[in-house]
């Protein structure tokens, strides 16, 4: 399937032309299709490339050193998940999968603080505590560009959401899906599901897999090209427009049995806001033909129940 490409350098460009098409391209495919490739990010490339490197190197160490690193009581929020424990709303099935998370850093004097648990630092590879921080930090400021281009697309100011997201609870999940080495029970490498945050940005993964269902109920599958990342909406934004942006319902699939013997590696980063912010749908998006779908709740709120719903917090 090719997904709609916009241009993050338009937005950025000063021209009001290109600003202006760039917001209405996003927007339309939010509303369409629910995935948009973004081109000229702002995230380095030699920066993703790195940190794919010492994600793998972090898999490739032997069992007994990455449970060192899975933190009892912290829902999978940061450090290590091993394989199996999560699992897509709805479903028993453990994802094939295993993952590593780093989250918001504040000072130790931030009012925030007690919120945000401290991330776990790997001491086995040198650079990868300092290239995980540094690629959270540009997936943040891009994200903040393309919430800036949303909220103007619904008719909100745009900075509506930026005090929303400054020291947002936003996540870098580092996942890989190891080699299949005997037939699957029921699970695929990951079943499908929505999002729980505002967007999720997704640079380029390891190998196909992922998959998107259309409003006509077809699973096609999506591959971001070099140098763009995939963006899409998640279950927080749906929410907060009463729908008219529409999480997208997507999964990805086990490789032809003779790719078994090969990982794949993943690397979203889900945008959340501060959990203190309103989830409540924007009045601008009720009406008599959209009734309001959903009660309020605050987005803190949210992800609790969403992280029960998937076996990550008791």
């Amino acid at each position: 399937m090719s997904i709609p490409v916009v241009d993050l350098a338009d937005f950025l460009s000063g021209d009001p032309v290109k600003k202006a098409s760039f917001i209405q391209a996003l927007g339309s495919a939010y509303e369409t299709v629910g995935f948009v490739a973004v081109k000229n990010h702002g995230i380095p490339d030699a920066l993703i490339a790195k940190q794919y490197e010492y994600v793998q190197q972090f898999f490739s160490l032997p069992l007994e050193k990455k449970l060192n690193y899975e933190i009892p009581g912290l829902a999978g929020q940061r450090g290590y998940t091993s394989f199996g424990r999560e699992h897509a709303k709805g479903s028993e099935a453990p994802d094939l999968k295993e993952f590593f998370q780093y989250g918001q850093t504040v000072a130790s004097t931030d009012p925030l603080k007690a919120e945000y648990p401290d991330n776990v630092q790997v001491s086995e590879i040198a650079e990868f505590n300092q290239t995980i921080f540094d690629a959270y930090r540009h997936f943040e400021k891009s994200g903040e560009s393309l919430l800036q281009a949303i909220a103007l697309f619904l008719g909100l100011d745009e900075h509506y959401f930026d005090s929303y997201i400054v020291k947002g609870n936003s996540i870098l999940r580092c996942i890989h899906y190891p080699p299949i080495t005997s037939e699957p029970k029921s699970a695929i490498r990951a079943e499908q599901h929505e999002d729980i945050n505002l967007i999720t940005l997704l640079v380029g993964a390891s190998a196909d897999g992922l998959q998107v269902l259309t409003k006509q109920g077809e699973w096609i599958g999506v591959t971001s090209l070099p140098e763009q990342i995939v963006v899409n909406v998640g279950d927080m934004l749906q929410r907060l427009t009463n729908n008219r942006l529409r999480s997208t319902t997507h999964r990805v699939v086990n490789p032809t049995r003779n790719l078994w013997h090969t990982s794949r590696f993943s690397m979203p980063f889900f945008l959340h806001p501060r959990s203190e912010m309103s989830l409540a749908c924007l009045e601008s998006c009720i009406d008599a033909d959209h009734p309001k779908a959903y009660g309020d709740i605050t987005a803190g709120a949210y992800l609790d129940e969403r992280l029960r719903e998937i076996g990550l917090k008791k």
